[in-house]
């Protein structure tokens, strides 16, 4: 890799934070200029009135607090004629209530006049037009082989949206109306989840999607398309998004291309523009120049839930609830032994709002399944990062502790997936079509890395491309504090793949006199089903 332009000294670079790394890159590359903060809120609570008797109640789009414009520097940007620029990069992403609240973000390639949503409940009635918000990031050259590079993001906030209801919507700004017949093809949907029994509605199946590692491939291209052809409900990304930054050590040695980003987005639209696309942050996420903990850019390009502990400094760190199940995004940068840039950014936070968290959901009514999602390992056996020994310190008393159902990781570019666990001891095993009751037997957690990146390798001596034997002990390790490897004799590593893969989720409530259940389908990139296994719990009472 290219070495960084600015000169780090040697005796710094493998222990700065990202905090430090950020003032390091600021102090050395900011330069003078003629515009700062172009991300301002251009959205407000506009066209609430003619959205009243078409959508149902006053839908209004409004711009979410942003990073400080200190933070996200542009210079002067020459807008051009709307007619000649074209949105790309269409993403959804649920707002803390699936069910009335749905945020819509694109990109266009240069500065725009009244950027916009229409937004209806038919293709050719997009009555309801809603501006929307900016948000722009200068990033300098961070090597001599990396140009400048201003990229331009928009986000529209709709609220007050009817449960169980499919929209359509068009992006666009003045010279591009996305209800002119010549953009027509830009139309997109989405629908928002169903009211939940107690609130009068009717409990439905529906199905979720989950990966990580994904970057830009053909790899990734083809499981985006396998996950479309599943219809979900919601896709959840567990980190490591687009690999701008290729090495993910949280050096200031790391290099990022923000250009990839351009081409993630571009990629991941056939999908993201009709199903929320639900990420976290892993640690090829971290980008030094943007913010002290390296967040600045993931919140310019992605509106995620904004009920974490700290959504304005920690974007990956928020919860939603669809139909039955409570799903929890967390960042384990801030915990890990392996990858230490941020480690402890939170101060403790993070963990005691999961506690917190975990303990409102578990008393929600209605509510069966809490799933978890986050980036680093805490059950993993592959040679590159194995498992993150901080996962299991911090949170695993805390998913015991609430019974949850379902972990699911990326980190390790392969799918692994253990028995069902208490703690870290196998409580039950599921083979391959087992079922596991998670309030008795334990917690499977699964590691969905093999997304698109290059995929890792196994310790197993008989492990190639596609399959491993299946081996009822592993010799492997975990990161102790330290960045020490401790070596561990492992018993709990059911399934093994080493292909390209994702999830499949189906949660089924609990059909009279039954039980609600969560079946989990591995995919392979071929469509091969590699992996099913079922998580059933008792039914709610009352």
């Amino acid at each position: 890799m290219d070495t960084p332009r600015v000169g780090i000294p040697e005796h710094l670079a493998d222990r700065m934070t990202m905090a430090e790394q950020h003032a390091y890159l600021r102090t050395r590359l900011s330069r003078p200029l003629t515009r700062r903060g172009m991300l301002r809120a251009g959205a407000a609570t506009a066209g609430a009135a003619a959205g009243t008797g078409v959508l149902g109640g006053a839908v209004r789009a409004y711009a979410d607090p942003s990073p400080s414009p200190a933070l996200l520097d542009s210079p002067a940007t020459a807008r051009v004629d709307g007619r000649h620029v074209a949105p790309f990069g269409r993403h959804l992403a649920f707002g803390a209530d699936p069910r009335t609240q749905m945020r819509i973000s694109w990109q266009v390639p240069f500065a725009v006049r009244r950027p916009y949503v229409r937004v209806g409940l038919a293709p050719w009635d997009l009555g309801v037009r809603l501006e929307a918000e900016v948000r722009t990031l200068h990033t300098p050259p961070l090597s001599k082989k990396l140009p400048a590079v201003d990229q331009v993001y928009l986000h529209a906030a709709l609220d007050n949206l009817r449960p169980g209801r499919t929209y359509y919507y068009g992006v666009g700004h003045d010279g591009h109306d996305p209800a002119d017949p010549r953009h027509f093809s830009g139309i997109g949907t989405f629908r928002t989840a169903p009211e939940r029994p107690e609130k009068g509605g009717k409990a439905e199946r529906f199905t979720f999607t989950a990966f990580g590692d994904q970057g830009v491939s053909y790899q990734a291209l083809a499981n985006d398309q396998l996950i479309l052809g599943q219809n979900p409900a919601f896709h959840l990304h567990a980190g490591d998004i687009c690999y701008a930054d290729d090495s993910g050590a949280g050096k200031p040695t790391d290099v990022y291309d923000a250009r990839v980003w351009d081409q993630f987005l571009a990629q991941t639209e056939s999908v993201a523009a009709s199903v929320p696309w639900m990420v976290t942050t892993g640690n090829h996420d971290m980008e030094a120049w943007y913010s002290p903990d390296g967040y600045g850019g993931q919140l310019a390009r992605w509106s995620l839930p904004r009920n974490g502990f700290d959504p304005a400094h920690a974007p990956g760190v928020y919860s939603f609830v669809y139909g039955n199940v409570g799903v929890v995004a967390l960042d384990a940068n801030d915990i890990s032994h392996e990858i230490t840039a941020n480690t402890g950014y939170s101060s403790g936070r993070q963990t005691a709002w999961l506690d917190r968290r975990l303990g409102e959901l578990r008393r929600t009514r209605g509510l069966d399944f809490v799933v978890v999602f986050f980036h680093h390992c805490a059950f993993s056996t592959t040679k590159a990062h194995a498992s993150d020994g901080a996962v299991r310190e911090e949170w695993l008393p805390l998913f015991e502790k609430h019974k949850v159902d379902l972990v699911i990781n990326g980190h390790n570019h392969i799918y692994e997936r253990t028995d069902a666990l208490r703690g870290t001891r196998v409580g039950r095993e599921v083979p391959i079509g087992g079922t596991a009751d998670s309030t008795r037997d334990g917690i499977v957690y699964v590691t969905a890395g093999g997304a698109g990146k290059s995929l890792y390798d196994f310790p197993a001596p008989d492990s190639y491309e596609g399959h491993v034997k299946d081996l009822e002990s592993v010799e492997s390790y975990f990161w102790e504090k330290g960045r020490v490897k401790h070596p561990e004799t492992v018993e709990w590593s059911r399934v093994r793949y080493t292909g390209f893969s994702f999830l499949a989720v189906e949660a089924e409530p609990a059909a009279r006199g039954g039980r609600p259940r969560l079946r989990v389908t591995a995919l392979a990139e071929n469509g091969a089903r590699i992996d099913h296994f079922d998580v059933v719990r008792p039914a709610q009472r009352g």
